[in-house]
């Protein structure tokens, strides 16, 4: 029996949809979700296997023209996605009233592998408006694949999938058939605390914080019960941010941590005590030596 496996990669604007798509294609929760742009920093893997397949999914951060070192180290993982993908994803949201960044269309025009246009959030417009939009898109991308969805009511992911295992290249599966992602439990952990800092603080707050795991350990409780003990850093730009990630009386770090903890035993599938240090690195998103620190640099 033939095998299949590939290389998935899921590009697109900020705040298009694509951690949404991804976790749905997955079946499992990876990507943080929230209503705010750029909310993705890293390119996260989703593993999807079958007896005869293997999809590794990748999501990725918003493409964007970067104002400081972050973003532009953010950049440099799509710029990999387009590079290293056996099948392309190109997320457009059809209610987005701004254009297509031009540079990414050409870099979209011009992949050297299958590219499948995805036209999402369908439910937010009428179906003679969708077929407008797809017109104009199969003009501008004639070698592309064409697909309206809804990622959030899951309409149409069926869809993808088999045009996905149609496409995928023939090739023995890059990891183990028991893995779900590349990714540690650490880095989920953070993530899982930095998508509670989106959604509890607004402005560039959430955007100055970063999350370090320092402490990922099995113990035992007084019952004997196993508990994971995690102990994690929030870092901000300014003395002043500290403050405000604190609160008044430390209430808003309270409730974080408390959300942050309930989502990571879902997660995980086991009880967890989570402790919560808030510290200060100055101008941190613009040094380069301290984002190489936080995993941001490839080299």
């Amino acid at each position: 029996m033939e095998h299949k496996a590939g290389f998935v990669n899921i590009i697109g604007k900020p705040n298009v949809g694509k951690s949404t798509l991804m976790n749905e294609l997955v079946g499992e929760r990876l990507s943080i979700i929230t209503s705010k742009a750029q909310t993705t920093r890293h390119r996260i893997m989703g593993i999807v296997n079958g007896d005869d397949f293997q999809i590794v999914y990748s999501d990725t951060p918003g493409y964007m023209k970067p104002h400081y070192k972050l973003q532009e180290t953010m950049m440099d993982f799509v710029e990999i996605a387009l590079t290293d993908a056996d099948i392309l994803l190109y997320l457009i949201d059809i209610s987005d009233k701004e254009p297509e960044d031009e540079t990414l269309v050409k870099k979209v025009q011009n992949a050297q592998c299958p590219v499948i246009i995805v036209i999402n959030k369908l439910d937010l417009r009428t179906q003679d408006e969708i077929t407008a939009f797809g017109k104009d898109l199969r003009e501008k991308y004639p070698k592309a694949e064409i697909i309206a969805v809804s990622a959030l009511m899951r309409f149409n992911l069926n869809v993808i999938f088999d045009l996905i295992i149609e496409k995928l290249p023939e090739n023995p599966p890059y990891y183990d058939k028991s893995e779900l992602t590349d990714k540690p439990e650490r880095f989920f952990a953070s993530e899982i605390i930095r998508e509670k800092l989106f959604l509890n603080y607004k402005q560039e707050i959430p955007y100055s914080c970063e999350v370090v795991v320092n402490t990922f350990k099995e113990k035992k409780d007084k019952l004997k019960n196993d508990i994971t003990h995690i102990q994690a850093d929030i870092f901000v730009e300014r003395e002043s941010q500290k403050g405000i990630v604190i609160g008044s009386k430390g209430e808003d770090l309270k409730w974080v941590g408390t959300k942050a903890r309930e989502d990571m035993e879902r997660f995980f599938l086991k009880k967890v005590y989570l402790e919560l240090i808030v510290k200060v690195k100055e101008n941190w998103r613009d040094n380069a030596q301290q984002l190489k620190q936080f995993g941001y640099k490839q080299n």
